[in-house]
């Protein structure tokens, strides 16, 4: 019968002989990593009872398995291995396709996924419409006649669609929207749903260096007369902390920000990063368009605390 030798580290199933040849290398400090690899593998391979073979196989399932290299009779200094997480490699499938990239062999059920979606999201936009109260103060605020930046929380992005369903308000349609959008191909509902409500551009966010690119091209269209609309503290939060890229926007296009604050008095939150708000069918709405914000070099720090109070 082995027993077991606690190496730095490791763990070693050896006999008593060997032992003794190990204890006597460590005294003239040789080194043992080979030693240690060939007794770590005879543990792991070493025949189970089927008791353990069929617990074992039970366990497969479970979230935390342990390292089989820790040291024996250590049994409180044993590191969980966290089992293979089904999350990263779906997030690998999502974003494995983009809308501008689906093969030509996937791009008919792409499509009609994408259309077969969007209408009935629409068409349920449009019967809650028709529940719904809405009232909008501080119209005043946006720009006469000339482009902006509509600037909200990620968190009222259902809000603000029911608000701009069948068509962007009158108050926002002055001048042409150019917006940047999701890019992974599961978004291609929203693409639909966003040209249905009046939006004229959509600049998929992998556009060029990814979102750098996107915001040049939108900065672009800003100089062009185009408005845009941003959450600060999208995409993947953290929610309500402002990012500084509409500010960079803002600076480099010389289009002010308009802050807008939405609400609900019924509503469910759901379990994503930012708590998303779903209105409920009979609902009132409130939508509250703050001052324009102009951002220039010399004023932009001034300008961060300014429309992080201003979108609340």
């Amino acid at each position: 019968m082995g027993s077991f030798v606690n190496l730095p580290g490791v763990v070693c199933a050896i006999g008593q002989d060997r032992r003794h040849r190990i204890m006597d290398l460590l005294e003239q400090g040789r080194d043992l990593s080979w030693e240690a690899e060939v007794g770590a593998r005879a543990l792991w391979r070493r025949p189970r009872p089927r008791a353990e073979t069929a617990e074992r196989e039970a366990g497969r399932g479970s979230r935390q398995r342990l390292n089989p290299l820790t040291p024996c009779g250590s049994m409180a200094r044993q590191v969980p291995v966290p089992a293979p997480s089904h999350r990263s490699e779906d997030r690998q499938l999502r974003s494995r396709y983009r809308v501008d990239n689906v093969p030509a062999k996937l791009r008919i059920p792409f499509l009609v996924y994408g259309y077969v979606f969007a209408g009935f999201w629409f068409t349920w936009i449009l019967l809650l419409r028709l529940t719904l109260r809405i009232r909008v103060t501080g119209a005043e605020n946006v720009p006469n006649g000339s482009n902006f930046i509509l600037c909200q929380w990620h968190e009222t992005g259902p809000l603000a669609i029911e608000t701009w369903a069948p068509r962007l308000p009158s108050y926002l349609h002055q001048q042409p929207h150019a917006w940047i959008v999701h890019s992974d191909w599961y978004t291609k509902p929203v693409w639909i749903v966003l040209s249905l409500v009046g939006v004229d551009r959509l600049v998929s966010a992998s556009k060029g260096n990814g979102r750098i690119g996107a915001a040049e091209e939108i900065v672009s269209y800003l100089k062009q007369g185009y408005s845009t609309f941003v959450t600060p503290d999208g995409p993947k939060g953290p929610a309500r902390t402002l990012k500084k890229g509409v500010l960079h926007m803002a600076v480099q296009s010389g289009v002010p920000i308009l802050p807008v604050r939405i609400s609900a008095n019924r509503c469910y939150r759901t379990d994503s990063w930012d708590r998303k708000m779903q209105p409920l069918p009979f609902s009132t709405i409130d939508v509250e368009v703050g001052a324009p914000i102009t951002v220039t070099t010399s004023n932009f720090d001034e300008c961060i605390e300014a429309l992080t109070a201003a979108l609340g």
